[in-house]
């Protein structure tokens, strides 16, 4: 009998680990890589203000590329430099930078299994009973708190009876190449918007130290093709980029962009992609899902502590998420559905009027200010005042 056992070793869970850990109890984490931040399925983008919120402080060594900002790219490519005021960030070297979190982790007390996959759970008494296939054969591990951050197809969420799969119009198809030879500022991101780019997505362009992420993220329905040959002719049409570019790593994978499962049961949490808690913009969620370590653990020592490790009691975790959360997450939803309507030609309108502070501005949920910028552009106004006001 263990307290917790965590399954996955990717930020959330790492981060999850070192916290309970460190709180003294006995912490175990099973991971079904055989290599923690292997193979990655990310853009590694992270903002400087998430993280100094969160009080993480990175290693150097985990840092790929510092960034000044992004530009955003119209269908005609027109573009628009968001800097300063807090978008400045890293593009990290996930393969370090989870191997640094475990080796915190470690530090403070936790058990790492590697190759090491949960194929089973069961309620046993007041526990969970975990079955683990290891290199060394079937393991049973009793714990008496499991927290799931085993991503985007979390089993520890179904295991537990909670409806953890999306709608299919609420996953982005996302592919990326890591590339060597692109030639582009490796000083801000790079983000390409339009029907024909990506359908109800965006293509991107993440600098690294001696390479870049070039990726894309399409939603289906809207998709006329796969998103590995979206991304094939997006290479192709910026011959000036990529003319002597290739790729050295290839990753694919979905997206949830739009969180609704419950994430909590009895005796079990789910944190960061297991819970679906990615901003549902962007699709970035390292930072979101690292916060819901951190707000897990506070709940989940209290309840250790008073020996309840009920729905209820851990219910907790679910109302400080939707108090940090909950109120940004349905503007943001609200955006997404109003740029789901918007055209090649629409963009362009919004490249016209919009600052990069702007922008910026609308990532972070604030919305209001869009309806009287669009005063002058009625064919943008009415979908705005439809979508975005309450």
């Amino acid at each position: 009998m263990i307290d917790v056992l965590i399954v996955g070793a990717g930020p959330a869970g790492s981060v999850m680990a070192k916290e309970m850990a460190s709180r003294g109890f006995e912490t175990l984490v099973v991971e079904k890589r055989q290599e923690i931040g292997a193979p990655k399925r990310c853009a590694e983008g992270v903002s400087g203000h998430g993280f100094e919120k969160l009080g993480i402080k990175v290693n150097p060594l985990s840092i790929a590329r510092k960034i000044k900002g992004a530009i955003l790219y119209a269908p005609s490519g027109k573009a628009v430099t968001m800097e300063g005021h807090g978008m400045e960030g890293f593009v990290l070297e996930r393969k370090v930078f989870e191997k640094d979190l475990a080796s915190q982790a470690i530090k403070a007390g936790a058990k790492y299994m590697v190759k090491s996959l949960a194929i089973g759970m069961e309620k046993h008494g007041n526990a969970w009973r975990v079955r683990v296939r290891t290199i060394e054969g079937i393991k049973e591990i009793e714990a008496k708190l499991v927290i799931g951050a085993d991503g985007v197809e979390s089993k520890v969420g179904k295991w537990a009876g909670l409806k953890t799969v999306n709608r299919i119009t609420d996953y982005h198809s996302g592919i990326q190449f890591e590339m060597a030879g692109v030639n582009a500022s490796y000083d801000y991101i790079h983000l390409f918007f339009g029907r024909e780019v990506a359908p109800l997505g965006y293509a991107w362009i993440f600098p690294k130290a001696f390479s870049a992420n070039v990726g894309l993220g399409i939603l289906e329905k809207a998709a006329k093709m796969r998103a590995y040959d979206y991304l094939k002719k997006f290479i192709e049409e910026h011959e000036e980029i990529f003319k002597n570019a290739q790729p050295i790593e290839i990753n694919a994978g979905g997206v949830p962009v739009a969180h609704f499962t419950k994430m909590v049961a009895d005796g079990v949490m789910l944190v960061g992609d297991a819970a679906q808690l990615v901003n549902p913009i962007h699709g970035g969620g390292i930072t979101r899902a690292i916060h819901s370590s951190i707000m897990a653990a506070e709940v989940a020592e209290k309840a250790l502590k008073s020996g309840d490790l009920s729905k209820e009691k851990l219910q907790e975790y679910e109302k400080m998420w939707e108090a940090e959360y909950g109120e940004k997450t349905k503007k943001l939803m609200k955006l997404r559905s109003f740029l789901e309507k918007l055209e090649d030609k629409d963009f362009e309108l919004l490249a016209d009027i919009l600052q990069g502070e702007d922008i910026y501005q609308l990532t972070q949920a604030k919305l209001s200010f869009l309806i009287k910028k669009l005063i002058t552009k009625p064919s943008l106004l009415g979908l705005a005042k439809k979508y975005l006001m309450d």
